[in-house]
Formats: C-alpha cells, structure tokens, sequence
C-alpha cells in the first residue's frame, strides 16, 4: 500500500477519534455539571412534620413550576432556594425542615423539566424560571424584596446570582457556588480545551458583579466537585458587603449536615440581618 495512502488514513482516523472524543466530552459535561433531573417526588414536608402550600408557578414563556411555600412563622423572612442540578425538591426537604426551624419561611421549587414542573431546563430557561417565582413571591403572595433573601446551591447559585443582578432582595447566599461551567472543565479535564466544548455558560463570576444586595458565600473547604477556590473567586468579584463561611471538613452537597448547628446560626443570622429582622 502506497504510503501517502497509509498516512491519510491514519489522519482520517485521528480526525475521527478526537471528533468522538470531543462529541463524549460535551455530552458528559452537560449531563454531569448541567442538569440531571429526576422526576418522582418521594417525600414531601408533610412527611416531616411540616405544614405547607402545594404552588404553582406559571413563567413568561408558558412552562408551569411546582414547588412549596413552608412558613416558619407569621413575620418570618423568605429564603428562595435555588437547588442544584440533580434531583428535584424532594430531595431538599430535610434541609428545608432545618431552616424553618431555624426560623426562616422557605420557597422551593423545581425548574422546569424536574419534578413536577413542565419543559426541558435550558440556561435561559431556569433564568426565567427564577424570575417567576421571585415576581410570584412579590405579586402573589405579598412578599416585599425587603423580606427576600436568594439562596443557591451549586447551579442553583448560578440562577440566584442572575436573579439578584436584576432585581431587589435584601440579600444573598450563594454556597458551593463556581466561577462559570468554563472553569469547572478545566478543573475536571485540564487534559482536553474545555473551554471551547462547554455549551453553557452559568457566569457567576460575572453575574455577581451586578448585585447590589449584601452577599454571603458559604463552601466546603473540602469540596472535590467544585473546589473552595472557585468560591473565593465569586466572593472576590462581588462588591458591596460581603462575607465568606468556609465550613471544615464539608464536601459539595453536604455542607448542612456536617455544617451543623453553627452552620444553621451563621446562615439565620444573616438572614436575619439582611432583613432588619434582629
């Protein structure tokens, strides 16, 4: 065999392989950093002992959120909570129960495609999302941005940073939160130009730029998902007041349990603050 034809086939060959290499990356990266939704509900507040409001949520674009309204008590502060990219909000109800016992009334909700929520999450999807039920807390339920504190977890800090760049609140908690999805590849593939197959962007680094209302950043300083020092970028970029919570020993979703009780204290107490509360 001639050997201009051996070398254009292995060139063939190479351009095939990077170009599945390339096409997996993508897939994997926005299926294990982006969204993984699960659609059955196993528990509900009522099976902790909660009383609560079944809501629904109707979005500019037509997509109809499910989510919950839990009341700590009658003045109480409302924490939005933006939960992160796997599961749906069944799987936060301990730690729901946890903040309403701290005293802090909780709104939590399923982007559209988890749970019970209509659609497919999208970027700009869950950025409407977001949207809608902080305009559902001011409009519906009667809820003044003075009263309203934003809570993200991981991607959900993506979509609470984007909300709080445009509207008010009297604060902000962003927790296991990452700089932008660019970033996060290159911590999980620094072998491969993530910077250029990531399809989205969640740009908290830029997003929190925007904010105006008191920030208070929350991570684990043993977090092998989103590493502490993605943290402490998004705090650096933020202006304003800030404050930054390192809680030893947590990981990325477990920042609550290990956190404990002190965890729960120095989260109420800025909330408490922010809303003129204490």
């Amino acid at each position: 065999m001639p050997g201009w034809i051996v070398k254009t086939s292995l060139c063939v060959l190479i351009l095939v392989g990077v170009t599945l290499l390339v096409w997996n990356f993508s897939t994997v990266v926005d299926r294990v950093f982006v969204f993984y939704p699960d659609r059955r509900l196993r528990i509900t507040p009522a099976q902790v002992g909660l009383d609560y409001q079944d809501l629904w949520i109707e979005t500019s674009d037509g997509e109809r959120l499910h989510g919950w309204l839990v009341k700590a008590e009658t003045h109480a502060p409302l924490l939005l909570f933006f939960h992160g990219n796997a599961g749906n909000i069944g799987d936060r109800v301990e730690n729901v129960a946890l903040l309403v016992r701290a005293g802090i009334s909780v709104l939590i909700f399923d982007y559209r495609g988890y749970g019970k929520s209509s659609g497919k999450p999208t970027e700009e999807g869950v950025y409407t999302d977001g949207l809608a039920v902080y305009e559902y807390a001011v409009k519906t339920l009667g809820y003044g941005p003075q009263n309203i504190v934003l809570f993200g977890r991981s991607l959900g800090a993506a979509v609470a940073a984007h909300l709080a760049s445009r509207v008010e609140v009297a604060g902000v908690i962003l927790e296991s939160a990452f700089t932008n999805l660019k970033d996060l590849a290159w911590v999980h593939y620094p072998f491969i130009p993530g910077k250029f197959l990531v399809k989205h962007k969640f740009d908290v680094l830029e997003m929190v730029k925007g904010m105006k209302a008191p920030l208070l950043v929350i991570h684990g300083d043993q977090d092998d998902l989103v590493p502490v020092r993605l943290g402490e970028r998004v705090y650096g970029a933020a202006p304003g007041a800030k404050e930054f919570y390192v809680v030893p020993g947590a990981g990325h979703n477990d920042t609550d349990v290990v956190g404990g009780e002190p965890y729960f204290r120095h989260l109420s107490s800025f909330v408490y603050r922010v809303t003129g509360k204490s």
